[in-house]
């Protein structure tokens, strides 16, 4: 395996800056997810470390190696695609012995290798099928087992869940998720969808505009954003105007003890919805909307203030209704404040 480190990366077409400045490491062995809004520069990214695009300036390293100005064929990096890209004209088992025949490993070999690949995938049985016999889901895991056949320095997936039902999804995001863990192959995971990248990746860079915003742990990134974008991306929150003084957060609504920002400050608290609880709190408010999601329900509450926040209820134990007044109680060790700049 290898660590792959962008050097400040920048990447223009004409005008358009689509990389702009960008330093990052993947560490050897970790699941890196890059997500962000269309148009981030997730997609350039992930192709320029694969060799596909060059460059305006800064550089690609594998490891000690600059890789900046290798051809994709001689970087060795295995890629899963949104859109599968497998060979119809060949069976499942040939598909994943591809990159092995075109390394010049012999037939007994590359057979041996891809049968091994499609059992650990969990699609044996599919072995001489054609690739259009096969359920979306099948398809991904024929080309995950194609990226590794190679036994790549480096993974790259790009939206590879897209277009995949829910449910489905769900479950491959958790197969895949544990088969990487267990190959501790270098991966970097470009998705549009924070949650798939919460669940699979180790640790998480949020882009936007080209630039990256914050680097950290899935926890860390929903926890403790570093700013109002990370905030609104990942996950719902609750921007509140927040004062602090003398240990003091007055949030307008009420005021609580908090710890981690000591000094007077003027900022915003992000406050997500499961820091609320409905109960017999010192808040009270009128539910505006309710919304029930299965598993779970959210509401929208008007506080005293104006203010609308979203808020978690239990659905076995909440029955709190469009129009009802409720009161609420925060938990403010959840709550991270934004200092104004």
């Amino acid at each position: 395996m290898s660590e792959v480190t962008l050097d400040s990366l920048t990447k223009r077409y004409d005008e358009e800056v689509a990389v702009d400045g960008i330093d990052l490491t993947v560490r050897d062995g970790e699941v890196l997810g890059v997500i962000g809004p269309s148009g981030c520069g997730k997609t350039t990214t992930l192709r320029t470390i694969a060799g596909f695009e060059t460059p305006t300036e800064g550089r690609v390293l594998f490891d000690d190696d600059d890789v900046t100005h290798v051809p994709p064929e001689d970087r060795n990096v295995g890629l899963v695609f949104q859109s599968y890209a497998l060979f119809n004209n060949m069976s499942v088992l040939d598909n994943v012995a591809f990159g092995l025949k075109m390394q010049g490993v012999d037939k007994e070999e590359r057979r041996d290798r891809a049968n091994e690949l499609l059992e650990l995938v969990g699609i044996g049985e599919h072995a001489e099928k054609d690739p259009r016999q096969l359920s979306g889901g099948q398809q991904q895991r024929v080309g995950l087992a194609r990226a590794l056949a190679i036994e790549p320095r480096i993974l790259l997936l790009d939206e590879p869940m897209t277009g995949l039902d829910a449910k489905l999804k769900k479950r491959l995001e958790e197969e895949i998720g544990s088969l990487l863990d267990e190959l501790n192959v270098t991966t970097l995971y470009v998705t549009h969808d924070q949650e798939e990248a919460m669940v699979m990746c180790d640790r998480i860079a949020v882009l936007n505009d080209g630039r990256i915003e914050q680097i950290g742990t899935p926890a860390e990134i929903y926890e403790r954003p570093a700013n109002a974008f990370v905030a609104d991306f990942v996950g719902t929150s609750n921007a509140v105007s927040a004062t602090i003084e003398d240990g003091r957060m007055d949030l307008g609504f009420a005021t609580y003890d908090i710890d981690d920002i000591p000094e007077t400050a003027e900022g915003t608290a992000i406050v997500r919805p499961g820091d609320f609880r409905v109960g017999e709190g010192d808040i009270e408010g009128v539910v505006r909307d309710r919304y029930y999601l299965g598993d779970r329900v959210r509401a929208r509450i008007e506080l005293p203030n104006g203010d609308l926040v979203t808020v978690a209820l239990d659905p076995s134990t909440e029955n709190a209704r469009t129009g009802d007044t409720v009161s609420l109680v925060l938990d403010p060790s959840g709550v991270h404040v934004l200092r104004s700049e």
